[in-house]
């Protein structure tokens, strides 16, 4: 399982979001904004299952390709959006308490 983190240029937030969740995909949406991508955007986070990660990938951009054709413009491969995989099993220490040493 992984965790993917697409960090989505706002051109094109509402047409991924509707477009994964009709492809039933199910992702947990974040305000973001910053410098990263130059421009307001939106992050999402997509937990993945590790034989499905290529099929999202092409979809995601398939809607972008799509959405640009319908709109007549494009804005370049390199600014619709970034995304990141993470193992989802490194994020379990995030989740263990330490011990305080001091509580022995």
């Amino acid at each position: 399982m992984k965790l993917m983190v697409c960090v989505v240029q706002n051109y094109y937030r509402d047409v991924l979001e509707e477009g994964l969740k009709e492809n039933g995909y199910r992702m947990t949406e974040l305000a973001s904004s910053g410098g990263f991508l130059k421009r307001g955007n939106t992050t999402f986070l997509i937990g993945i299952k590790d034989t499905d990660i290529e099929n999202l990938k092409e979809r995601m951009k398939e809607i972008c390709l799509a959405y640009e054709k319908k709109k007549g413009k494009s804005k370049g491969p390199s600014s619709r959006y970034i995304s990141f995989l993470i193992q989802a099993k490194d994020a379990l220490p995030l989740m263990q308490q330490e011990k305080n040493p001091l509580n022995k």
